[in-house]
């Protein structure tokens, strides 16, 4: 039984598809398939993704599936991505450009360099990620971008997250090549494993989930299927429509706090139920807006911007118009941002003015010119949005994830395994191929068990046993 048909879940049910294994169910309790890498085609004919999704990956065997998938239905672009802030552009990352911030916010920010690297050698493993900041590009950095940008899109203080996920997530300094660029008033923006990313041609992000649970047997594919309920002692999951299905093993990508919540395993229901407030995760809100005209002259080459100051909403906003030429109804003549705001029980968030705020927002950063006229409005609130790497965040998965590992439940995927460093769509994709041979073969899971892996090289996490069809 998969449960969950996003990136994760469509994973697994492939793997089994292509295994030849026909004992499988997959539910999700929306009408289409895709989770959060789903799309929405709004009342004006403009598509938007549930956030900034872009497809780059760690693996061949998900480049051949995705090509199987789509064909050559893809447009590829090269990265290119901006801080806004002190009412000017910087290229991000922004540590490796701060040649651009005014004199003040450099020399805080140089200082803060010099004493790190004085103070550089053996240091303890930091408590948090702000202690990470502050010990890896000292305070000035950390006053300037880091902390306000890492809580305005985390929605939770830099001090409340761990360290474990960081790799390649951040930039790292290195003095040297910042005083270059300085000195040689010189941008670098190629940083990164995304620095180079494909996006589909037609569709959204959710063409691509959408075309692969298209290829699979559909009367294994149930829609509006909520669980309610997995009895473990009965082998027996209850949905929200009075229906049941009996089960041998669960592969779940739903919420982990949410299905620790839902699962009766005698004995241990108090234990997991006390384990669930300590899950910790931010609500997104995405905004589009939809403009006619052309896109302005300085976002006509821009992918994605990033907003640490809190005179805006928005930590991030997507040209979205520009990832392919159809997320708007008549290319050409009309463009299109994508806006994200965080909101946790530490950030608070209006509702009822947060679209109207988010408008206001892209005028006051000159996204959107005086006399824009936006044809489209569009707002939806994800409830599980990011799962935060919160502090104690591995000591908690090791503590529920062997007791329902231990009852032949996996909870995998972007909130089933609440491992923020593989919760990319590639990550996801692959922890549920890797999730389906375990059930059958017993082999590793490398990217759910080790992340560090997986994203240190191309192709490093362990090859399927069988090949794909596109690889036969």
């Amino acid at each position: 039984m998969i449960i969950g048909a996003g990136p994760t879940g469509l994973g697994a049910a492939w793997r089994l598809h292509e295994l030849g294994h026909k004992n499988w169910i997959m539910v999700d309790q929306a009408a289409d398939s895709g989770g959060l890498a789903t799309s929405v085609i709004d009342e004006n004919g403009f598509v938007w993704d549930l956030g900034g999704h872009v497809i780059f990956s760690h693996y061949e065997y998900f480049d051949k599936l995705l090509n199987f998938v789509l064909g050559d239905e893809w447009v590829s672009h090269i990265r290119e991505s901006w801080v806004w802030m002190r009412d000017r552009w910087i290229p991000y990352p922004l540590q490796n450009n701060i040649w651009r911030l005014p004199e003040k916010d450099l020399v805080h920010c140089l200082n803060g360099l010099v004493e790190v690297t004085k103070a550089s050698g053996n240091k303890p493993r930091p408590p948090h990620f702000e202690q990470w900041i502050l010990d890896n590009m000292g305070n000035g950095l950390a006053d300037v971008f880091m902390v306000p940008y890492n809580y305005k899109v985390w929605a939770f203080h830099p001090r409340e997250m761990g360290v474990g996920w960081l790799g390649e997530r951040v930039a790292t300094v290195d003095l040297k090549r910042i005083l270059n660029n300085l000195v040689q008033k010189k941008d670098e923006l190629s940083w990164g494993p995304n620095a180079k990313f494909r996006f589909p041609l037609r569709g959204g992000t959710g063409n691509i989930w959408r075309s692969l649970a298209n290829k699979l047997p559909q009367e294994r594919v149930h829609y509006n299927k909520t669980v309610t309920k997995v009895d473990t002692t009965t082998k027996t999951i209850h949905f929200a429509d009075g229906s049941t299905e009996k089960y041998d093993k669960i592969m779940s990508t739903m919420p982990l706090d949410e299905l620790i919540n839902r699962v009766n395993i005698p004995e241990k229901n108090e234990f997991l139920r006390s384990k669930a407030p300590g899950f910790k995760y931010s609500n997104s809100h995405i905004i589009g807006i939809g403009v006619e005209g052309k896109v302005p002259e300085d976002l006509k080459t821009k992918c994605w911007m990033y907003f640490p100051e809190d005179d805006v909403p928005f930590y991030r906003v997507t040209v979205f118009s520009n990832y392919s030429p159809h997320n708007v109804p008549k290319p050409g003549e009309q463009w299109s941002l994508m806006c994200e705001v965080s909101e946790s029980v530490d950030k608070a968030v209006d509702h009822s003015k947060v679209l109207e705020d988010t408008i206001q927002g892209c005028f006051k950063a000159k996204l959107l010119p005086p006399d824009a006229k936006i044809i489209s409005r569009w707002h939806r609130r994800l409830e599980h949005g990011y799962p935060t790497p919160f502090v104690g965040r591995d000591e908690l998965l090791e503590e529920v994830q062997p007791t329902l590992l231990a009852n032949s439940i996996w909870s995998r995927g972007r909130f089933g395994g609440w491992k923020y460093e593989v919760a990319n769509q590639d990550h996801s994709c692959m922890q549920g191929v890797e999730a389906a041979d375990n059930m059958l073969f017993g082999t590793e899971e490398t990217t759910y068990r080790y992340p560090n892996v997986v994203n240190n090289s191309k192709g490093s996490g362990r090859a399927p046993i069988v090949p794909s069809p596109a690889e036969k």
